[in-house]
């Protein structure tokens, strides 16, 4: 089963590049696994839907904020799981959710993984739109923690097959 990892975000704006940070410390764990292919990304909606072709699982790395977990907080869900928020909002295709990208894709039978094969692992943070390439200490302290969490999907989703 072919599988990307995606590190989302953008790496010069402090804790929302935590996702690439994730991802380029999986990428060197991974090397020589083809079936597995890494990439970071500043997508999202349509573009994000796009780069997710041809595969039957993705893990999305990426910052949250909830303000409901401490900074730093690792959680990991079915992207299935989330409530679709863009769900019926048409004012622009550029800031449609991922969701809905989807199932655009689907009824354009472009080979796309189901929402329950598209796993999130989500780093609370807060700092996301201050330029910065540092990371806050609690989202720097999480990079392993979220490392960690990516690797066990990885492993329990070729258990599973």
């Amino acid at each position: 089963m072919r599988t990307l990892i995606v590190g989302l975000g953008n790496p010069i704006l402090g804790d929302d590049g935590v996702g690439w940070r994730v991802a380029e410390e999986i990428a060197k764990v991974t090397a020589g696994r083809p079936q597995v292919e890494i990439d970071c990304a500043s997508l999202g909606g349509l573009s994000l839907m796009e780069r997710l072709t041809g595969y039957e699982r993705v893990i999305l790395i990426d910052a949250i904020f909830t303000g409901k977990k401490p900074l730093g907080s690792v959680t990991t869900f079915a992207l299935d799981s989330l409530p679709d928020l863009t769900a019926g909002h048409s004012a622009s295709a550029h800031d449609t959710s991922l969701r809905t990208a989807l199932n655009v894709g689907r009824s354009m039978n472009l080979p796309l993984p189901e929402d329950d094969q598209v796993l999130v692992v989500a780093i609370e943070a807060q700092k996301v739109y201050d330029f910065s390439h540092e990371l806050s200490p609690a989202v720097s302290a999480a990079v392993p923690l979220a490392v960690e969490a990516t690797l066990e999907l990885l492993r329990s989703n070729q258990e599973g097959e």
